[in-house]
């Protein structure tokens, strides 16, 4: 009788679940959101719920990632996976939210806005990973700007505020702001699908602008705290992120114009000689 071989335990093989474990417990977070937003029926409570479970599946979002390059198990099948949860987490469940809120009051226009978000996110994440694959289809080293709104980044402005307006005691939610609610959603839309670059803060440097920057953020964070509400901050912060966006994609492109001019010059063939005069 054969003896069997024992199959020896492939640490490594195993690390390759705990990312993508992460990442479907980011899905849970947002299919529970949907869940719960689509149940809420006016209950101001429970859309605070919802939000909350959506800020979850953005820590289980950066989470896995980290987790990921930490074990060194990053592959295509993460970034694929990890997509999908994006677009369940942030895009779906965002615009569940956001409808069930306020946009519902506008009928089919409310509905349409709230799935142009989804829409826009599916397309962002679908552009991500094409630039995102190397020639092997493994996932290329994180650059310096990332290139449209990121969806968790969309998904945060929307969810926050929603969070502000729990704490503003429903004063957000009211017929008066349904518009403004609308109009945002729409401005994140097309964010997301933009050529702007915003910066994915992979390779930051202890200088004296980031400094600055730091201190302008923290100080203005304090006043905002102290004015308003704690919540508003995450409103300003997530803000101030798409501003700085947009600003530094205003300010660079002279620049990128100049380039372009140069290089469609040097592409352009020299013109043949003219022939010579006839005698």
């Amino acid at each position: 009788m054969a003896k069997r071989t024992k199959r020896r335990f492939d640490l490594r093989k195993t690390l390759f679940l705990l990312p993508n474990l992460i990442t479907l417990s980011s899905i849970f977070c947002g299919f529970d959101a949907i869940v719960v937003a689509a149940e809420a029926h006016g209950d101001e409570g429970q859309y605070y719920r919802a939000a909350l479970l959506i800020v979850f599946a953005m820590f289980f979002d950066t989470l896995d990632g980290r987790v990921a390059r930490a074990t060194k198990t990053q592959s295509a099948f993460g970034l694929q996976i990890d997509s999908l949860a994006d677009v369940v987490s942030f895009g779906v469940a965002p615009s569940m939210l956001v409808y069930q809120w306020t946009l519902h009051r506008l009928g089919l226009t409310g509905l349409i806005v709230s799935f142009v978000f989804t829409a826009m996110g599916a397309v962002r994440l679908a552009r991500f990973n094409v630039l995102s694959m190397g020639e092997e289809g493994k996932p290329t080293k994180p650059s310096k700007y990332i290139v449209g709104l990121p969806i968790p980044g969309a998904a945060g402005i929307l969810v926050s505020i929603v969070v502000a307006n729990h704490a503003a005691a429903g004063m957000l939610g009211g017929d008066e702001y349904t518009g403004l609610i609308l109009a945002v959603t729409l401005l994140l839309s097309g964010l997301m699908v933009s050529t702007i670059r915003f910066r994915s803060f992979k390779e930051i440097k202890p200088n004296l602008r980031t400094m600055l920057f730091v201190a302008f953020i923290a100080g203005s964070s304090a006043f905002i705290s102290a004015r308003l509400k704690p919540a508003f901050v995450l409103v300003w912060l997530l803000g101030c992120y798409v501003m700085m966006g947009i600003c530094e994609t205003l300010w660079q492109l002279p620049g990128r114009l100049r380039e372009r001019a140069a290089l469609a010059r040097e592409s352009i063939p020299p013109a043949p000689p003219e022939p010579p005069d006839a005698i």
